[in-house]
C-alpha cells in the first residue's frame, strides 16, 4: 500500500513539474510575442523565474526514481557484489545527509517568510512562502525519494535508480539516445 502511495507521489511530482514547465512555455511566449504589440504580463520575469524553480525542485524525486540523475559511476560501476552493496548504501547515506541539510533549511526559509509574512519585492506582491513552496517541497519529496531507496538497498535489493547495463552496443545507443546524452 505505501509503495503505491509513494510511486504516485513522485508521479504527481513529476507531472506538476511538468506543469509548470508548460506554464513557462506559455509565459514566455505571451512575453515574446506581446512585446511587439504593447501587451505586457506585469512581472512576468518573476513568474517565469519561480515556474522555473519549481519545474527543477519539484521534478528531482521522479529523476532521481528513473535513474536519470547524472551519477558518476567511476568507482561504484568496477565494484560488485557485497562491496558494492556497501558502497551503495554509503552513497544513499551521504546523499540522503545533504538532501536533509538543503531540505530542513528551505523548510525553515519558507517559514520563516510565512511567519514574517514576506512579500516579494517586484511588481507583483506575493507572499515569499508560496513560490517557495515549490523549493522546500520538491527538497522533501527527493528527501523521501533517498530514504525510500536507502531502506529498498538495506534490505539486499538493488537500487532501483540504476539501470541495467546494456549488453549489445545497440543497447548501449538505444540507452543513450533515451537519457539524451
Amino acid at each position: 500500500m505505501i509503495r503505491i502511495w509513494l510511486d504516485r507521489l513522485y508521479l504527481f511530482s513529476g507531472y506538476l513539474a511538468g506543469v509548470f514547465l508548460i506554464a513557462i512555455f506559455v509565459l514566455m511566449m505571451l512575453l515574446s510575442a506581446g512585446r511587439p504589440v504593447g501587451f505586457n504580463i506585469p512581472a512576468g520575469d518573476d513568474l517565469v523565474s519561480w515556474c522555473m524553480v519549481a519545474t527543477s525542485f519539484l521534478g528531482l524525486a521522479h529523476t532521481f526514481r528513473h535513474g536519470e540523475m547524472i551519477r558518476v559511476g567511476l568507482l561504484i560501476d568496477r565494484l560488485e557484489g557485497r562491496t558494492r552493496h556497501v558502497i551503495e548504501i554509503v552513497s544513499l547515506l551521504i546523499g540522503g545527509f545533504f538532501v536533509a541539510f538543503f531540505t530542513y533549511y528551505a523548510a525553515l526559509m519558507t517559514f520563516e517568510s510565512w511567519r514574517f509574512n514576506d512579500m516579494a519585492q517586484g511588481v507583483l506582491a506575493v507572499p515569499l512562502w508560496i513560490p517557495q513552496l515549490g523549493y522546500s517541497g520538491g527538497l522533501f519529496i527527493l528527501l523521501i525519494a533517498f530514504i525510500d531507496e536507502l531502506i529498498h538497498v538495506l534490505r539486499g535489493n538493488l537500487p532501483r535508480y540504476e539501470k541495467p547495463k546494456p549488453k549489445t552496443a545497440e543497447e548501449a545507443v538505444e540507452q543513450a539516445i533515451q537519457s539524451a546524452v
